[in-house]
Protein backbone atom coordinates (compact mmCIF):
# COMPACT_ATOMS: atom_id res chain seq x y z
CA UNK A 1 0.00 0.00 0.00
CA UNK A 2 0.96 3.70 -1.12
CA UNK A 3 1.25 4.26 3.35
CA UNK A 4 5.24 2.17 2.84
CA UNK A 5 6.49 4.96 1.26
CA UNK A 6 5.31 8.98 1.44
CA UNK A 7 9.35 9.30 0.08
CA UNK A 8 10.00 13.11 1.03
CA UNK A 9 12.96 12.27 0.46
CA UNK A 10 14.86 10.28 -2.77
CA UNK A 11 18.54 9.91 -3.43
CA UNK A 12 19.03 10.03 -6.79
CA UNK A 13 22.30 9.02 -8.96
CA UNK A 14 23.37 10.47 -12.29
CA UNK A 15 25.94 11.47 -14.23
CA UNK A 16 28.67 14.12 -13.81
CA UNK A 17 28.34 14.63 -17.16
CA UNK A 18 25.39 15.59 -19.64
CA UNK A 19 25.59 13.32 -22.41
CA UNK A 20 25.77 14.00 -26.06
CA UNK A 21 21.31 14.29 -26.41
CA UNK A 22 19.69 17.25 -24.44
CA UNK A 23 17.26 14.80 -23.49
CA UNK A 24 19.01 13.70 -20.70
CA UNK A 25 19.32 17.43 -18.83
CA UNK A 26 15.88 17.92 -19.94
CA UNK A 27 14.84 14.95 -17.77
CA UNK A 28 17.01 15.70 -15.67
CA UNK A 29 15.45 19.07 -14.74
CA UNK A 30 12.31 17.79 -15.48
CA UNK A 31 12.52 15.15 -12.61
CA UNK A 32 13.70 18.45 -10.46
CA UNK A 33 9.88 19.66 -11.30
CA UNK A 34 8.22 16.68 -9.96
CA UNK A 35 10.30 16.93 -6.77
CA UNK A 36 9.15 20.43 -6.19
CA UNK A 37 5.74 19.97 -6.95
CA UNK A 38 5.42 16.85 -4.68
CA UNK A 39 7.82 18.38 -1.94
CA UNK A 40 10.28 15.69 -2.05
CA UNK A 41 13.92 16.91 -1.20
CA UNK A 42 16.50 15.48 -3.03
CA UNK A 43 19.70 13.79 -1.58
CA UNK A 44 22.70 13.72 -4.19
CA UNK A 45 26.31 13.44 -4.68
CA UNK A 46 26.54 17.24 -4.05
CA UNK A 47 27.71 18.03 -7.88
CA UNK A 48 27.71 21.10 -9.77
CA UNK A 49 27.91 19.76 -13.21
CA UNK A 50 26.41 17.42 -15.49
CA UNK A 51 23.07 16.01 -14.72
CA UNK A 52 23.89 16.01 -10.94
CA UNK A 53 23.99 19.73 -11.82
CA UNK A 54 21.49 20.43 -13.75
CA UNK A 55 18.32 18.73 -11.17
CA UNK A 56 19.87 20.17 -8.41
CA UNK A 57 19.99 23.68 -10.18
CA UNK A 58 16.48 23.44 -11.29
CA UNK A 59 15.44 22.67 -7.56
CA UNK A 60 17.32 25.50 -6.36
CA UNK A 61 15.80 27.90 -8.62
CA UNK A 62 12.29 26.62 -7.65
CA UNK A 63 12.73 26.81 -3.60
CA UNK A 64 13.33 22.95 -3.65
CA UNK A 65 15.56 21.20 -0.59
CA UNK A 66 18.79 20.10 -2.04
CA UNK A 67 21.15 17.78 0.24
CA UNK A 68 24.42 16.91 -1.49
CA UNK A 69 27.31 14.63 0.19
CA UNK A 70 30.61 14.63 -1.30
CA UNK A 71 34.48 13.58 -0.18
CA UNK A 72 36.73 16.51 0.39
CA UNK A 73 38.98 15.04 -2.48
CA UNK A 74 36.17 15.87 -5.18
CA UNK A 75 35.28 18.88 -3.31
CA UNK A 76 38.94 20.01 -3.83
CA UNK A 77 38.71 19.02 -7.34
CA UNK A 78 35.96 22.07 -7.32
CA UNK A 79 33.00 19.88 -8.79
CA UNK A 80 31.58 20.55 -5.24
CA UNK A 81 28.01 22.59 -5.32
CA UNK A 82 28.25 25.45 -2.68
CA UNK A 83 24.67 26.82 -3.18
CA UNK A 84 23.03 23.93 -2.18
CA UNK A 85 20.40 24.00 0.95
CA UNK A 86 22.77 21.59 3.11
CA UNK A 87 26.30 20.25 1.83
CA UNK A 88 28.44 17.54 3.89
CA UNK A 89 31.21 17.13 3.05
CA UNK A 90 33.16 13.36 3.70
CA UNK A 91 36.09 11.58 3.76
CA UNK A 92 35.49 8.97 1.08
CA UNK A 93 33.27 7.89 -1.45
CA UNK A 94 32.86 4.84 0.97
CA UNK A 95 31.18 7.08 3.39
CA UNK A 96 29.27 9.37 1.04
CA UNK A 97 27.11 6.18 -0.28
CA UNK A 98 26.05 5.64 4.04
CA UNK A 99 25.60 9.22 4.41
CA UNK A 100 22.95 9.87 1.51
CA UNK A 101 21.35 6.23 1.92
CA UNK A 102 20.42 7.30 5.93
CA UNK A 103 19.17 10.67 3.90
CA UNK A 104 16.85 9.07 1.37
CA UNK A 105 13.58 7.15 1.21
CA UNK A 106 13.94 6.05 -2.19
CA UNK A 107 16.68 6.00 -5.07
CA UNK A 108 15.99 7.11 -8.89
CA UNK A 109 18.66 6.46 -11.25
CA UNK A 110 19.17 8.79 -13.76
CA UNK A 111 21.55 8.00 -16.83
CA UNK A 112 25.37 7.92 -16.05
CA UNK A 113 28.68 5.94 -15.83
CA UNK A 114 30.14 3.66 -13.71
CA UNK A 115 29.45 5.72 -10.55
CA UNK A 116 26.10 5.60 -11.01
CA UNK A 117 25.51 2.08 -11.74
CA UNK A 118 27.93 1.38 -8.66
CA UNK A 119 25.62 2.98 -6.77
CA UNK A 120 22.79 1.47 -8.39
CA UNK A 121 24.17 -2.05 -7.66
CA UNK A 122 24.98 -1.16 -4.30
CA UNK A 123 21.17 -0.45 -2.98
CA UNK A 124 20.03 -3.27 -5.10
CA UNK A 125 22.66 -5.64 -3.43
CA UNK A 126 21.79 -4.34 -0.17
CA UNK A 127 17.93 -4.61 -1.01
CA UNK A 128 18.93 -8.30 -2.18
CA UNK A 129 20.53 -9.02 1.18
CA UNK A 130 17.79 -7.18 3.34
CA UNK A 131 19.14 -4.45 4.39
CA UNK A 132 17.18 -1.88 2.68
CA UNK A 133 13.47 -1.61 2.59
CA UNK A 134 13.43 1.78 0.13
CA UNK A 135 11.91 1.66 -3.36
CA UNK A 136 14.61 1.25 -6.21
CA UNK A 137 13.66 2.79 -9.51
CA UNK A 138 15.43 3.98 -12.94
CA UNK A 139 14.64 6.61 -14.88
CA UNK A 140 15.07 5.13 -18.13
CA UNK A 141 15.45 8.14 -20.56
CA UNK A 142 15.87 7.43 -24.42
CA UNK A 143 15.93 3.53 -23.97
CA UNK A 144 19.50 4.29 -21.99
CA UNK A 145 18.89 1.41 -19.43
CA UNK A 146 17.45 -1.25 -22.45
CA UNK A 147 21.00 -3.42 -22.67
CA UNK A 148 20.35 -3.39 -18.34
CA UNK A 149 17.67 -4.48 -18.44
CA UNK A 150 18.28 -7.21 -20.75
CA UNK A 151 21.44 -8.36 -18.65
CA UNK A 152 19.53 -8.44 -16.18
CA UNK A 153 17.03 -10.90 -17.59
CA UNK A 154 19.77 -12.51 -18.87
CA UNK A 155 21.34 -13.01 -15.02
CA UNK A 156 17.79 -14.80 -14.03
CA UNK A 157 17.29 -16.89 -17.26
CA UNK A 158 20.94 -18.29 -16.13
CA UNK A 159 19.76 -18.47 -12.68
CA UNK A 160 22.33 -15.96 -10.96
CA UNK A 161 19.39 -14.11 -9.56
CA UNK A 162 16.08 -14.72 -8.40
CA UNK A 163 13.13 -13.33 -10.39
CA UNK A 164 12.20 -11.72 -7.23
CA UNK A 165 15.25 -10.19 -6.92
CA UNK A 166 14.72 -8.76 -10.48
CA UNK A 167 11.70 -7.63 -9.53
CA UNK A 168 12.50 -5.21 -7.04
CA UNK A 169 13.90 -3.05 -9.87
CA UNK A 170 11.55 -0.63 -11.36
CA UNK A 171 12.51 0.75 -15.03
CA UNK A 172 10.12 3.70 -16.78
CA UNK A 173 10.23 6.42 -19.23
CA UNK A 174 7.82 8.27 -17.27
CA UNK A 175 9.25 9.57 -14.08
CA UNK A 176 5.46 9.41 -13.02
CA UNK A 177 4.78 6.42 -13.81
CA UNK A 178 7.84 5.28 -11.97
CA UNK A 179 7.30 7.41 -8.53
CA UNK A 180 3.38 5.84 -8.63
CA UNK A 181 5.40 2.08 -8.83
CA UNK A 182 7.96 3.04 -6.37
CA UNK A 183 5.53 4.37 -3.84
CA UNK A 184 3.18 1.27 -4.08
CA UNK A 185 6.34 -1.05 -3.57
CA UNK A 186 5.49 -3.26 -1.09
CA UNK A 187 9.09 -4.98 0.44
CA UNK A 188 8.51 -8.50 1.36
CA UNK A 189 11.37 -10.73 2.72
CA UNK A 190 12.54 -13.50 0.29
CA UNK A 191 11.36 -16.96 1.26
CA UNK A 192 14.01 -19.43 1.73
CA UNK A 193 17.78 -18.14 1.89
CA UNK A 194 19.12 -15.87 -1.16
CA UNK A 195 21.68 -18.05 -2.67
CA UNK A 196 19.44 -21.08 -2.98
Amino acid sequence: TSQHHNMKSIQVFCGSSSGKNPIYTQAAIELGEIFIEEEIALVYGAGNVGLMGAIANKMLDEGGTVIGVIPDFLMKKEVGHKGITELIIVDSMHVRKVEMYKRAEGTIVLPGGFGTLDELFEMLTLAQLEQHPHPIGIYNVNGYFDYLGQQLDRMVEEQFLKPFHRNMLFSESDPRVLLQKMRNYEYVIAEGKWWD
